[in-house]
């Protein structure tokens, strides 16, 4: 679609960076290798404006499937909003997703925008920062049944699809073995009792996600994770922590890390909420893209 010579269409998957890179100016703080991982959630369901072949506006639409699609990294360059490609280009996104039940990470701040397009508030994530020492790490209580290992893909890919109201099985598995990540579950006979990811950001590392059956499951990846990625470091640790704010044991182990709240978002459906076990998610995989 085209405009005043404002044109909208999928990205390439080199053009995904644009988006992320933009995300970090935000002050979203992405990961580093992101990417690869978002490209495979769909790859037509990255969009990008260009006003005479310049980019200035981006956004994600997700369509996971006929019935479910989110919408992430809505971003226009600051030269340029209030002149209505914004609104172009979110128009575009949601024609894309026609059809399904949309989802979303939205700034708080914005909510009655979203409502007229047709979002309902569901409950806010809130995004918490902590610094950690070796030494504090070693301390944290970590003792629970069950052994803390490498993941078993066959049994985790079966786990990780309670926590998502779409398949998407190969963004999952990419997610967790993109590099500079590492990925560790509990198992006890065979059955997962928890699971979770850390990934180098472009502001220290951020925890994502993390599923665990209560809050104690949920501590013990956290030191798992946390040692995993200040292995080699010298200086202090600096994590971030995406919690879902209804599951009050994932906020409570938060703040009994010292981890302190430092952004939150809105999430936002237009059609009925998810059937999801808000109480074993102890840290959302992204923002961006649910």
């Amino acid at each position: 679609m085209s405009k005043d010579n404002f044109v909208i269409r999928a990205m390439t998957n080199d053009e995904i960076n644009i988006a992320i890179d933009w995300a970090a100016a935000e002050g979203w703080n992405p990961g580093e290798c992101d990417a690869t991982s978002y490209a495979l959630a769909d790859p037509q369901g990255f969009l990008i404006g260009l006003l005479n072949d310049e980019p200035i506006a981006v956004i994600s639409a997700m369509k996971y499937d006929a019935s479910f699609g989110f919408i992430g990294f809505y971003i226009v360059k600051p030269d340029y909003r209030g002149k209505g490609y914004g609104y172009q280009i979110w128009q575009a996104a949601m024609s894309y997703l026609s059809g399904c039940n949309i989802g979303l990470d939205g700034v708080v701040d914005q909510q009655a925008n979203y409502q007229k397009s047709g979002f309902k508030l569901a409950y806010r994530n809130i995004r918490y920062q902590g610094t950690f020492t070796a030494s504090e790490i070693l301390k944290i209580n970590a003792a629970v049944d069950g052994d803390i290992e490498a993941v078993d893909e066959t049994s985790l890919t079966q786990y990780e699809r309670d926590f998502f109201p779409a398949d998407r099985d190969e963004f999952n598995y990419r997610w967790r073995t993109q590099p500079n990540a590492h990925a560790v579950s509990i198992q006890a006979q065979q059955e997962v009792l928890g699971y979770g990811v850390i990934r180098a950001c472009r502001t220290g590392y951020k925890i994502g996600p993390l599923y665990a059956n209560d809050a104690e499951h949920a501590r013990a990846l956290v030191k798992a994770l946390l040692l995993k990625a200040a292995k080699g470091l010298e200086q202090p640790l600096d994590v971030f922590l995406d919690t879902p704010e209804p599951n009050q044991a994932a906020v409570n182990l938060a703040e009994l890390l010292g981890m302190n709240m430092v952004f939150e978002t809105a999430r936002m459906y237009t059609g009925d909420f998810p059937t999801l076990p808000i109480a074993r998610i102890f840290g959302v995989a992204s923002f961006e893209i649910g």
